[in-house]
């Protein structure tokens, strides 16, 4: 099936960036036969779905387990219990799956189909409204370093994809989808997934951020056979670009190269392809919300010596706390300008960016990410307050909120030593997929995809 590009042009190393081959070739996409939720035995679907494990806090969880009996955080995201030893939760996870379909609560569907998806949304902060539309499949597994069909732009962390790791192994299913990105400028894509969106969906549920989801089953041999070819070839045309997912990514290549040392015999096995969500970039936008940065325990002198060297990096202004929370509060603006907000107990400013005096000091990589404003940051970090990137990835110098009122009120309330709020905006999605090409990785907590795919829509099952 796959077929030989030409050669991708030589790229020189530099921090964080991934040595690339030679040739790249085009990503295999498959349909396949999905576990589901059957409605006459879990009721309204609505209960039984969740938010992927990643963005579920202790409380969320706990709240969505007790909503129903069923719900797929059971699956998912699986917490400990009084008494649990190692790898008991993960263990559990994969005897509620087995009696799940065993008593028809999750039904395989009969025939291989893709699964289109809808999303209707009001974006954070604003006014607008979006219809977001891709669909799930399959998709091969191909080496980080093939450079060929998915291409990371964020770097993982080492307890997460050992959680998922354990969990895929312990359950042989994919629950929660990684999402990929194709570019399709014909306009092809989003007239065929309108067309497929038409009819009545399969499922249609409204979460509790107000996002409605909907779901169409189309089977690939079915009288859309000609539709779901022409979609597949237009996703597979070029390299797919990872936006969400990860650590899912990583560890479902760690998952089949152990598989194939048992079962090295088997030819195109189910457990070579992992769940994935196809969504287009260019028809309507995708949005992409900012991760704030929140810096701890620099006490007021810190905080005193950091405001009189911000004009070492930045052109600043004051700006007030209501500003801050307008410019930044929203997802509106492109990002991307090298603009960031400053909250402190001393009070707010505004920054921009001076190119002349970052351009030396961001040498490292291709030119996507030289001018990534979390990258910027970073740098700003390190020269202004000696907080280097190993620190800031262990967490204990830097905290994270997609809230820019939470953020501000963190340090106000002095929040686990919060002493200033870094505000971001968005990084654009062009930025994101031109990084991942030129072979560099942007640091943690660099993008936000939203809304994010409902988890227990389907189901991906290592079998055929």
């Amino acid at each position: 099936m796959p077929t030989l590009r030409g050669a991708r042009r030589g790229v020189t190393r530099g921090a964080g960036r991934r040595s690339l081959p030679p040739e790249e070739t085009v990503p295999q996409i498959r349909p396949f036969r999905a576990l589901r939720f059957v409605g006459d035995s879990v009721g309204d679907l609505t209960d039984v779905v969740a938010p992927p494990y990643d963005v579920l806090s202790p409380d969320d969880r706990a709240r969505l387990a007790a909503r129903h009996p069923r719900n797929v955080v059971r699956l998912d995201a699986p917490g400990d219990e009084i008494g649990d030893e190692a790898d008991d939760r993960y263990r559990r996870a994969a005897r509620t799956l087995a009696a799940w379909r065993s008593d028809g609560t999750l039904h395989k569907d009969p025939r291989a189909a893709i699964y289109v998806y809808e999303q209707v949304y009001t974006v954070p902060g604003t006014d607008l409204e979006r219809t977001q539309r891709g669909f799930f499949g399959r998709l091969r597994l191909e080496p980080l370093t093939a450079g060929s069909v998915a291409l990371p732009h964020e770097r993982t962390l080492a307890a997460a994809r050992e959680d998922r790791y354990r969990l895929l192994r312990a359950t042989g299913v994919n629950t929660s989808p990684v999402v990929g990105l194709y570019e399709d400028e014909t306009g092809r894509a989003a007239a065929i997934l309108a067309r497929l969106a038409a009819s009545s969906p399969a499922v249609d549920v409204c979460d509790d951020d107000g996002v409605r989801h909907r779901l169409w089953v189309v089977e690939a041999e079915g009288p859309h056979a000609s539709e779901v070819a022409d979609l597949i070839a237009i996703a597979a045309a070029d390299p797919v670009t990872i936006a969400d997912g990860h650590h899912r990514y990583e560890t479902a290549l760690r998952y089949r190269d152990e598989r194939r040392m048992s079962r090295s015999c088997e030819e195109d096995p189910a457990f070579d392809y992992l769940l994935m969500l196809f969504l287009e970039t260019t028809a309507e936008p995708l949005t992409v919300l900012p991760t704030h940065r929140i810096v701890r325990s620099i006490g007021d002198a810190g905080v005193t010596a950091l405001r009189s060297r911000l004009g070492e990096l930045f052109a600043v202004r004051p700006a007030s706390r209501s500003e801050l929370g307008e410019t930044f509060g929203g997802a509106a603006s492109a990002g991307g300008d090298g603009r960031f907000g400053l909250w402190t107990r001393a009070g707010g400013s505004l920054l921009q960016a001076r190119p002349e005096v970052f351009g030396p000091l961001t040498q490292d990589g291709g030119p996507a990410i030289r001018t990534l404003d979390v990258v910027r940051l970073g740098v700003a970090l390190e020269r202004l307050l000696e907080i280097d990137p190993g620190a800031i990835a262990d967490g204990d110098r830097v905290a994270y909120s997609k809230s820019v009122g939470e953020a501000m009120a963190a340090v106000d309330e002095r929040w686990a030593d919060a002493d200033a709020a870094f505000l971001l905006e968005p990084t654009p999605v062009r930025s994101i997929v031109e990084v991942a090409r030129e072979g560099d990785v942007m640091p943690q907590k660099s993008t936000y995809f939203y809304p994010k795919a409902l988890t227990g829509l389907v189901i991906n099952p290592h079998e055929w």
